[in-house]
């Protein structure tokens, strides 16, 4: 009996606060109009991904999905510098800074949802999360399956499978050594001459 009547008392002052002052309360709130409110350049529809494709930045420590002659649509950033090693999910879509959101991602039988924050980066807001490269949340980029990843407000991206998010993150874990590489024994004639 004690704990619903607390509750109750908590309640009302919270109630009379939301009223107060002609203050709209949350009531109904519909989160469709939530976002059709929102400022337009800040809500974007899903892209289409067809055609989009993985590549390997200019510097070899990051990988882009985006459409052929498009900007990217997301970004895994390899930080070999950062310790403990750390990978960044980047969603390049409009952020303001102050929010906040959970981004999920699904893929390979794993689900992540992570937080994103905006950063400004490159002389774009964008959405950004970052965890340590050996954490489980990224396995769902390692397998043959198909992928997809939706932040709220900003739309979903699907991505075909691809090795190449599999092999990146593999190869972030490893400090940017070559995984799976071959060893390349040397010939007898180079052993001769070294011995």
């Amino acid at each position: 009996m004690t704990r619903p009547l607390s509750a109750l008392l908590l309640a009302l002052p919270l109630a009379a606060c939301s009223q107060a002052n002609g203050a709209p309360s949350n009531e109904g709130i519909d989160l469709a109009e939530a976002v059709a409110a929102a400022p337009r350049e800040l809500v974007m529809e899903s892209p289409e991904t067809q055609f989009a494709t993985w590549t390997v930045a200019e510097n070899g420590h990051a990988i882009h999905f985006a459409n052929p002659g498009q900007p990217p649509l997301l970004s895994l950033d390899c930080r070999l510098n950062a310790e403990p090693i750390t990978m960044a999910i980047i969603r390049h879509a409009p952020a303001m800074p102050g929010q906040s959101a959970l981004f999920a991602v699904m893929g390979n039988g794993h689900v992540s949802r992570l937080p994103a924050e905006p950063t400004l980066k490159d002389n774009e807001w964008r959405w950004e999360t970052s965890l340590p490269a050996k954490d489980g949340a990224l396995d769902l980029f390692i397998g043959p399956g198909d992928m997809r990843a939706t932040l709220p407000g900003k739309g979903a991206i699907a991505m075909q499978p691809s090795r190449i998010p599999g092999e990146f993150v593999e190869w972030c874990r490893a400090g940017g050594a070559t995984v799976n590489a071959p060893v390349e024994k040397p010939s007898p004639e180079a052993e001769l001459s070294a011995g």
